[in-house]
């Protein structure tokens, strides 16, 4: 059973800096793509970054490259997104997400099969 529990999200103002965590299991890390995902109201849910399982590559939407970084701490069996130079349209309710793949980092929500509850980020202007 993958179980992915989100947390680090709040209030900020353009320009702060927030990092969200991701906890999970040993078991979740060593076998699945980790991704973060945002959904905004109105908007469908989309792709912002992700970690493959194995090498650790990472792979991000070009509307965060050079500000959001993913990480992850094996030790921790925990998954980061450290996120800077937020902006108002960065507001969204981010999830975290796993899915099964030997090599990579899927962009494509529909490929995911395992998701947090989510938590809220709010970039005031």
């Amino acid at each position: 059973q993958v179980q992915l529990l989100e947390s680090g999200g709040g209030l900020v103002q353009a320009g702060g800096s927030l990092r969200l965590s991701c906890a999970t299991s040993e078991r979740t890390l060593s076998s699945h793509a980790v991704g973060w995902f945002r959904q905004a109201p109105g908007k469908e849910r989309e792709f912002v970054a992700g970690i493959s399982r194995i090498a650790g590559a990472t792979r991000y939407a070009d509307s965060v490259k050079g500000r959001f970084t993913i990480s992850r701490d094996i030790a921790k069996n925990t998954v980061y997104l450290q996120m800077n130079s937020l902006k108002p349209e960065d507001t969204a309710v981010y999830y975290c997400s796993a899915v099964a793949v030997d090599f990579g980092v899927p962009d494509d929500v529909n490929k995911y099969n395992y998701w947090g509850q989510g938590t809220q980020v709010t970039v005031s202007s």
